[in-house]
């Protein structure tokens, strides 16, 4: 991982992220932003994903669920009357639990 203290960054910041490798950039000594490169993202989840009120709702809504459990999407979808036929995502990959009869 590289680092640069601000005051010697001369560069262009496309010539820092060219390299696709993490810099750590400071002042005076201590670290005020990192460029990290990004894969197989989208904005809406980069942006998310350094949101501190989004992650503090994902740390709330991961507690709660620990203390009082929850639904899973399969039973998400039977209780709303929906398939999970034409969802995107890992849940709507995973094969649904056939009923008895």
């Amino acid at each position: 991982m590289k680092t640069l203290e601000i005051e010697n960054a001369t560069a262009s910041l496309a010539d820092y992220v060219r390299n696709k490798e993490p810099v750590i950039v400071s002042r005076k000594g201590k670290p005020v932003a990192a460029l990290v490169p990004i894969e197989n993202a989208d904005w809406e989840t980069a942006s998310l994903s350094t949101d501190p009120r989004f992650l503090a709702l994902i740390q709330h809504s991961r507690i709660r669920q620990e203390k009082e459990g929850g639904l899973s999407s399969v039973e998400m979808r039977n209780r709303l009357g929906v398939s999970g036929k034409g969802l995107t995502g890992r849940s709507s990959r995973r094969p649904q639990k056939r009923g008895r009869g």
